[in-house]
């Protein structure tokens, strides 16, 4: 016998990716025991980033300038290029603080079993890009599932015309892990992608 306006609340919170009917609820309340002002300034951030964020007309990712700040900044290098699935794949790739060229984000993945076909994804944005000349490599950097790599397997039939060279992300084992626990795919992926040190 939830009050209407918190089952209400409940039932927008389990929208959200990852948040089951518990977490919404614990969400809820927390939330309900916020002062009025916590919870407006809440309100109003939602609010704000969806009229002020749109997406960048040159690479996709989200922004509140056009051109976004990835693509405006003189000290990046154009000719490399980065593409990722999604616009909030970009920070991971940014945290490592190594990787100095631009993105490209393609708005999905492939997958038929969804529906999400080639022209659901910005795959024609990013051929447009490696066309317009000027891109010395693109770095395919989707997911290691089945989704990321039909979608780099695609990609790179896309690209395999032009004059581009066309790498993907090493996966494999990470660092500090033990290989006791490492799966099949994952020691076969970090097998095919050793290097000579």
């Amino acid at each position: 016998m939830t009050a209407p306006p918190l089952a209400n609340l409940i039932n927008e919170l389990t929208k959200l990716p990852g948040v089951g009917g518990k977490s919404a609820q614990r969400l809820a309340y927390y939330i309900l025991k916020r002062t009025s002002a916590e919870a407006e300034a809440l309100a109003t951030a939602i609010l704000e980033v969806k009229s002020k964020i749109f997406r960048c007309s040159v690479c996709n990712n989200m922004t509140d300038v056009e051109p976004c700040a990835i693509c405006s900044d003189p000290r990046r290098d154009p000719a490399v290029l980065c593409v990722v699935e999604e616009a909030f794949n970009i920070p991971t790739i940014e945290s490592t603080r190594d990787f100095k060229g631009v993105f490209h984000v393609l708005l999905g993945a492939l997958s038929p079993l969804k529906g999400v076909g080639p022209h659901d994804i910005d795959v024609q944005g990013l051929v447009r890009r490696v066309q317009a000349g000027g891109v010395r490599e693109v770095i395919i950097a989707t997911n290691p599932n089945v989704e990321g790599e039909a979608t780099a397997l695609y990609i790179a039939q896309q690209l395999r015309p032009m004059d581009v060279k066309t790498t993907r992300l090493a996966f494999g084992l990470p660092v500090g892990g033990d290989l006791e626990y490492a799966d099949q795919v994952t020691m076969a992926k970090a097998l095919e992608g050793r290097r000579e040190i």
